[in-house]
């Protein structure tokens, strides 16, 4: 678990195509992904407003960046999200790919 600013208890946990954030056992984030071959795109994140300001995109994305390595994926970062933590985390740069007009078309297929 990862504290947010407020020093509230997170916790974030995969599921089917997204990961989630929980405060205090309350869901209140997810950043959705969908696997492309060896890829995984991340194409959308949010947060509950009422949450703002607290981190917890940052921890939710950074926890998905970190969960993509250890699976042998490479980030494709759609989500403007990802690519704000990208920036931050260079240590990611060796295995994410560029958003091309490709795989933005494929996205767009996405349910």
């Amino acid at each position: 678990m990862t504290a947010d600013k407020t020093g509230a208890e997170t916790t974030v946990s995969a599921e089917d195509g997204r990961y989630t954030i929980a405060v205090e056992g309350k869901q209140v984030g997810m950043a959705e992904f969908a696997d492309r071959g060896n890829q995984r795109v991340f194409h959308h994140t949010e947060t509950d407003p009422a949450y703002g300001g607290r981190g917890l995109a940052t921890i939710l994305v950074e926890h998905a960046l970190k969960a993509t390595r250890e699976a042998g994926k490479r980030i494709v970062p759609l989500c403007s999200m990802v690519v704000t933590v990208l920036k931050k985390h260079p240590e990611y740069d060796d295995i994410t790919d560029p958003v091309t007009v490709e795989i933005q078309q494929w996205a767009q297929t996405l349910p």
